[in-house]
């Protein structure tokens, strides 16, 4: 399913509504979730397919909304762009601020850079929540995205699985873990985890104390609570996590 998809499905009644309200909504998704400067009548007819709807007559449409008193579109060279006052209403609605288009582009950035189809599905999930506001959801996918990749990191390098193994008879000698593949670090809690990659000199200080407050925050997101998660704490979470240990251990 498409970004764009997603963003419909996540507007109240988007299919019910007219198809001006429409092209204006796909035209916001273009300039604030894409960060295109504009868009023509043959970008705005793709839009209406990917959401899975027929594209009305844009050829008509676009010069009329343009023409309104007040205008609602803004024609320039390359094309349409929507008209300040409807930009700026429709941003406070639908989360144009520029702190959620930055994060949704670290993460829309991603795919690229990760081979594992496991991490594109939490990937995918991940930005899905946060750009639907759902911020407890987003810091639960973004760490599980994180932790996972940690794990296969690991596991391209028989040197870092030895360090794991080291980690573990330093730190948690009676347990009598030997890892030898993923599924053996079932037997470690994620916390254990962090701690042996950090004894087997795996992950520095820093890293560690990322890793570390941002499982504390995920357990506070995961379990039930009275706490509110507000965007600000999901946009560090996955800030955080993204550049300091995604992309670094890739």
């Amino acid at each position: 399913m498409s970004e764009i998809h997603d963003f419909a499905g996540s507007v109240s009644g988007f299919y019910r509504k007219t198809a001006v309200d429409q092209l204006l909504l796909l035209a916001w998704f273009v300039e604030a979730r894409q960060q295109r400067p504009n868009f023509d009548s043959a970008s705005i007819k793709q839009c209406f397919r990917e959401v899975g709807l027929d594209p009305p007559d844009t050829s008509v449409y676009l010069p009329r909304l343009a023409a309104k008193k007040p205008p609602q579109l803004v024609k320039e060279k390359g094309g349409y762009r929507l008209a300040g006052t409807i930009r700026r209403a429709m941003d406070s609605k639908y989360g144009g601020d520029p702190v959620v288009a930055a994060v949704a582009k670290a993460l829309s950035d991603l795919p690229g850079k990760i081979p594992d189809l496991a991490e594109k599905d939490f990937l995918t999930e991940a930005l899905s929540c946060y750009r639907v506001r759902a911020f407890r959801a987003a810091i639960i996918m973004v760490w599980n995205l994180t932790y996972d990749h940690l794990v296969q990191w690991v596991f391209e390098d028989a040197n870092r699985v030895q360090a794991i193994n080291v980690g573990i008879s330093t730190k948690y000698p009676k347990k009598g873990i030997v890892v030898v593949k993923p599924a053996d670090l079932d037997a470690l809690k994620e916390s254990e985890f962090i701690e042996v990659a950090r004894v087997g000199k795996l992950i520095d200080k820093n890293t560690f104390q990322i890793l570390e407050e941002k499982l504390r925050r995920r357990n506070m997101a995961a379990h039930p609570s009275r706490v509110a998660i507000s965007q600000h704490s999901a946009d560090d979470m996955i800030t955080d996590l993204v550049t300091n240990v995604v992309l670094k251990f890739s």
